[in-house]
């Protein structure tokens, strides 16, 4: 196959007939030869093409070549001998690159300005210095050089400059004072910079040290945006639409059941809540409409820990009360100074503060019949009594002591009020769970890992 079947040429004008001129076919291993004035045998195919400006027939001019350490490309040139039109431009003759590509090159001598620059119609040309870019898909791709590259910007603005003034548009003035600036440029009187970023990876810049590092020349490749991939065209695999998931944490859900005191039908609300620097609970209500008889419950949204957890806070200060608690069924609360310890189960899950807890406790010794009834023990009611005292004492906060949450499960938790620093008034202790905390828990005969083999015995 020719090479002029091989590719579409770039400039308007559709090809209609070959010229006599056309070059014979080269091989298929010389098809992309390295660019070269000497190389007498690499010569252009001629296509006779209609041009767009006259509708006459012009010709059409495409070179395969190679520029040296970047990859192929194809020259494209047209020319009208009627109209006298013509257009250059060029295309890359591979892929779509795997990373958009970035060249920044600092133009210090005039030897810069002559180096080989190949810029595709994808990339955008920068001058920082001046505060100048030339969009992508502004401008057709060119084989050109730095000094070529600022010879077209200014051609571009000078194009319709003779309208401007007519009309007497003030930005004709400001137009020409910026073309002096980049004519300046033209000389190198002083140092500036040039950017060419190209998403598609396909622009080049000459490094005329290579193989060796070029000071002047910073190369940069990157991963294109979402914006830069839909610009060049590239269609992404629309990721498989996943479910949508039901948010538990920011509703509240109701299901029926039976009034603990009366049996009455009754409603209880379940709740997800998120316990900052801990873990998610369960949070259970119900409220009985028929005997007014309220309840509230709180388990924990996780597993059994690897750990227990044994907590122990020195109440100092009665901001203390304040902080948030967490007690769930496996805990058990002591404090010291007062001789007192509440085993696990009692007052089961709660989520509340430590005023709360305190409050909860201080009301399941005080309305507890058989210790302060009238059939109690006067010395066992005196001892509770004054009990009863002291807790009212460190709830108010006149009073300094050590609260101890105790959980082998490791589900309890009492807020850190420094967090995520240490707080120097609690301390908080993981430990190994001994035989019978893991027997009380129903750890020991739990089997979770060769099961499966156990039933297939078992069937």
């Amino acid at each position: 196959m020719a090479a002029s079947g091989a590719v579409e040429p770039g400039p308007p004008g559709a090809a209609v007939a070959p010229s006599s001129a056309l070059a014979p076919p080269p091989a298929a291993d010389h098809l992309f030869r390295p660019i070269s004035a000497e190389d007498e045998e690499q010569q252009p195919t001629e296509i006779e093409s209609l041009c767009m400006n006259c509708y006459c027939n012009g010709m059409t001019r495409l070179l395969l070549t190679k520029i040296p350490f970047f990859r192929e490309i194809i020259v494209s040139s047209f020319s009208c001998e009627h109209c006298g039109w013509n257009n250059t431009e060029i295309q890359s003759a591979g892929r779509v690159q795997d990373q958009g590509v970035r060249y920044t090159l600092t133009v210090r001598a005039p030897e810069d300005m002559n180096r080989e620059v190949v810029k595709t119609d994808s990339a955008t040309t920068r001058i920082p210095e001046l505060d100048f870019e030339i969009p992508a898909f502004s401008q057709k791709g060119a084989l050109t050089t730095v000094e070529g590259l600022i010879t077209r910007a200014i051609s571009g603005l000078e194009q319709d400059q003779p309208a401007r003034r007519a009309n007497k548009d003030a930005t004709a003035e400001r137009i020409d004072e910026f073309i002096v600036k980049l004519k300046e440029l033209k000389q190198v009187a002083s140092p500036f910079t040039l950017i060419i970023d190209d998403p598609s990876g396909n622009s080049f810049v000459e490094n005329p040290h290579a193989p060796q590092k070029d000071d002047s020349l910073v190369i940069t490749h990157y991963n294109r945006t979402q914006h830069q991939k839909e610009m060049l065209g590239l269609q992404e695999e629309a990721p498989a639409e996943k479910p949508e998931e039901e948010d538990l944490r920011n509703e509240v859900l109701q299901f029926n059941t039976n009034c603990p005191e009366c049996n009455a039908p009754a409603q209880t609300n379940m709740k997800l809540v998120q316990i900052p620097h801990f873990k998610e609970v369960i949070i259970m209500a119900t409220n009985c409409e028929n005997c007014g008889h309220r309840t509230n419950e709180v388990k924990s949204g996780g597993a059994v820990e690897p750990l227990g957890t044994r907590i122990t806070l020195h109440i100092t200060d009665p901001s203390d009360m304040t902080r948030d608690l967490l007690k769930s069924e496996t805990c058990s609360v002591e404090i010291p100074e007062l001789e007192f310890e509440l085993g696990m189960a009692v007052l089961g899950g709660k989520f509340t503060t430590l005023e709360g807890l305190l409050k909860d406790i201080r009301e399941l010794v005080t309305k507890n019949p058989f210790t302060l009834g009238d059939s109690s023990n006067p010395c066992q009611k005196e001892r509770l009594q004054e009990f009863s005292q002291k807790m009212d004492q460190l709830i108010e906060g006149n009073m300094k002591a050590h609260f101890i949450m105790d959980d082998p499960a490791g589900n309890s938790y009492l807020q850190n009020v420094y967090a995520p620093e240490d707080d120097p008034e609690m301390k908080v202790e993981r430990y190994k769970r001994t035989f019978d905390q893991n027997e009380e828990l129903g750890l020991n005969d739990m089997k979770t890992e060769g099961y499966e083999a156990g039933l297939a015995s078992q069937r």
